[in-house]
């Protein structure tokens, strides 16, 4: 029997779905910068802390149960993106790791050496590449962002990798715009020539399947933040790669992987929570094992969003005034949607829309490129980002209020109340 995809029992997964706002129910539309964290997520991290926390390597029970906790946390996130356990790293977040990484890496690069970034990514898979490019001499090229499309030029991928080439960042999918690369392809160019390939999957994991072998990854990263659990960073990086990773670390730890990459005492807590969070996904899903269960929970959850997107999408096109930017029909993409408003500042709707209950972002959301491209740094666009525990109900709400937002004037922040969930 085929399962149906519950809303209202996702929904009571998140408590903080309680909160009210100037008396309206809080309507959580800002998940590409972070999502709400699902109960089972918490109640791990609280479990963990309630049983009494250690540090590794005691000859005690709370030290053996912390071991045994990062390492079913190490088992489930291989599972979720397609590694084994020995190739999961945990760390404070994406962006940390990739320093570490980009610093580790670039140890054998030269004057002689190339990299490769594009114009699509958040700046968290480019700078730390660029900037360690740069204190060894090599070169930078850059994979141009089609404006108008909004997805890169596969022919200016093609032509930017070479056999000087050592490396490609490439972003899985775009927190600002939503559009899903084929990054399968991409690995396809940069290894026929030998090149490493380095896939954000920040914005990706919360929304699709993850598989790093099948996408040719040879370093993966996301955050769990951004899949309903905690602020903890994750890299799944392919065992050959990490065992010879000569990762910057201090003298007494270990010299093996995961764990060199782990520098200092990691967030034990947060990553109990990363676990619980896989499991929320998993309890979506169907199968024998738990790769299985998060696959399945995955395409259901990519199933319902995109629906619900494309009745969002197609709601702001028929909105005066509205220009969104989105890539075409027949592009896969998240269920993120960038927008502005003729005269509207991205700023002022989203005030507006808070008063109403509606949290949404604005401005670049670190893919800063991307928005100098579309002629619009100075402020940036209106992001709205659905999530699993996103209903019909509030993006009608959304858009009818959007709608009549623009002949308004925005309630004085004086008079906005939030009420926490009790």
């Amino acid at each position: 029997m085929e399962r149906t995809y519950d809303i209202e029992a996702v929904r009571k997964e998140f408590p903080a779905l309680d909160r009210t706002h100037n008396g309206r129910p809080a309507v959580y539309l800002d998940g590409p910068g972070g999502s709400q964290m699902a109960r089972p997520s918490i109640a791990a991290m609280l479990r963990y802390m309630e049983a009494g926390g250690a540090n590794l390597h005691g000859a005690f029970p709370t030290s053996f149960e912390t071991e045994e906790i990062l390492a079913e946390a190490r088992e489930a996130s291989a599972a979720f993106l397609g590694a084994r356990p020995d190739e999961i790293a945990f760390g404070a977040n994406m962006t940390t790791l990739t320093y570490g990484i980009s610093r580790a890496l670039s140890r054998e690069w030269n004057s002689n050496s190339e990299i490769v970034v594009t114009e699509l990514d958040h700046r968290a898979n480019v700078d730390p590449w660029i900037q360690a490019a740069e204190d060894r001499g090599a070169k930078i090229r850059w994979v141009r962002l089609d404006p108008d499309a909004l997805t890169l030029d596969e022919e200016d991928i093609e032509n930017a990798i070479n056999e000087n080439t050592k490396l490609v960042a490439v972003g899985l999918a775009s927190n600002i715009v939503g559009t899903v690369t084929d990054v399968a392809r991409v690995s396809e160019m940069a290894h026929a020539f030998g090149v490493l390939v380095a896939v954000d999957a920040v914005h990706a994991a919360p929304h699709i399947p993850v598989d790093r072998v099948a996408l040719g990854a040879d370093i993966l990263t996301c955050s769990a933040y951004k899949f309903f659990g905690p602020h903890v960073g994750v890299a799944a990086i392919k065992g050959e790669l990490f065992e010879n990773l000569g990762v910057y670390k201090v003298e007494p730890a270990p010299n093996y992987s995961p764990d060199k990459l782990e520098t200092g005492t990691q967030n034990h807590e947060g990553i109990a929570g990363v676990k619980g969070a896989l499991d929320f996904i998993a309890s979506l899903g169907d199968g024998e094992t738990m790769r299985e269960r998060l696959l399945s929970g995955m395409e259901n959850i990519e199933e319902y969003e995109d629906a619900l997107a494309g009745k969002l999408r197609a709601a702001l096109r028929e909105t005066p005034s509205v220009k969104i930017y989105s890539a075409p029909e027949g592009v896969r993409k998240t269920p993120t949607v960038a927008f502005r408003a003729e005269g509207i500042s991205p700023r002022e709707i989203c005030e507006r829309m808070a008063a109403e209950g509606y949290f949404i972002g604005d401005g670049h959301f670190y893919a800063s490129t991307v928005v100098e491209r579309l002629g619009l740094r100075e402020e940036g666009v209106v992001r709205v980002g659905l999530a699993p525990y996103t209903s019909e109900e509030e993006v009608e709400g959304f858009v009818g209020s959007l709608r009549s937002g623009f002949s308004q004037e925005p309630r004085a922040k004086s008079q906005e109340r939030s009420e926490r969930p009790s």
